[in-house]
């Protein structure tokens, strides 16, 4: 199997992690574990599984001028975006997120247009108009009355604010993409993300009753730690090696594909009529804005 191959294979296996983990994670919280103990595990212990592989890269010191981009990429990266994601998944529901949090694209242009002085083509600027279209129709429109998702607008809102935090930690860190080896700057991230975080979830992560748990409890927490927080980057990184950046970011269409039917074929949500219009909508929309065009 040539490594081209490969590489298909390993972002296609990133989108059906993330895909998965969006019914996954919601079946844990907040019965076994609230959301912000959920992140203070996934940071843990990502720390630990980078920390160890980063011993098979290059030793690699970080220049003290790069040190504040550092932090504000793991506040945007591994704070904001983890805790907005998270704390959503518990009020919202596996498909709203699966659909909402294929914005981020959206969210990259129209922050490279303001930060980075990009230009918006119309075709561009008609996508950015139907993705928000598509997202505020969840928001306003998607509540539905379940006790597994008690403030679903909020949650909604939430996954936007996840998206936004994610899009601007992809421009902030750019440079230290460039600059750094991928196990050197994770590793160091995750590790600030430690202490940013440490006094928002370490008290949820208290509260954690590890004697009472369902064996399928662990196997979730675990699935999350490993595959959905440190596989899916190592996954993603090795696809880049063999493609072009705009064929691994194609592979988001297929998240809310993966994240909708697991959801519904394991019973854990239903599809409405708003979410199949939201859907369509997000979905041309981030097709649009990304894709390359004049018009």
């Amino acid at each position: 199997m040539n490594k081209r191959i490969l590489a298909l294979l390993a972002a296609l296996g990133a989108t059906t992690i993330y895909g998965l983990n969006h019914t996954i994670a919601k079946g844990v919280m907040p019965v076994y574990v609230k959301p912000f103990g959920f992140i203070f595990l996934r940071v843990i212990g990502a720390t630990a599984l980078f920390w160890g592989i980063s011993f098979f890269g290059p030793k690699e010191h970080i220049e003290k001028k790069d040190w504040g981009r550092l932090v504000l990429a793991a506040v945007l990266g591994m704070a904001i975006n983890m805790l907005s994601f998270f704390k959503g998944l518990e009020l919202s529901t596996p498909i709203n997120s699966a659909v909402l949090i294929t914005i981020s694209p959206i969210i990259v242009v129209l922050l490279s247009a303001f930060i980075l002085k990009e230009k918006i083509s119309r075709k561009k600027g008609f996508g950015i108009a139907l993705g928000f279209v598509g997202a505020l129709t969840l928001v306003l429109f998607g509540a539905e009355l379940r006790q597994d998702a008690p403030n679903i607008p909020l949650g909604n809102l939430l996954f936007i604010v996840n998206a936004v935090a994610y899009a601007s930690y992809l421009i902030v860190a750019k440079k230290l993409v460039e600059k750094y080896h991928p196990f050197t700057l994770m590793k160091w991230l995750f590790t600030i993300a430690i202490v940013i975080n440490l006094p928002i979830t370490f008290p949820e992560f208290l509260e954690i009753q590890w004697h009472s748990m369902p064996l399928w409890v662990y196997g979730s927490i675990a699935f999350v730690v490993v595959c959905t927080t440190f596989l899916t980057y190592l996954f993603n990184i090795f696809a880049m090696t063999e493609l072009k950046a705009s064929t691994v970011g194609a592979f988001i269409y297929l998240q809310p594909l993966f994240g909708i039917g697991f959801a519904l074929s394991s019973g854990k949500d239903s599809l409405g009529l708003v979410q199949v219009i939201a859907t369509v909508l997000v979905l041309l929309g981030v097709y649009l804005a990304s894709t390359r065009g004049k018009t």
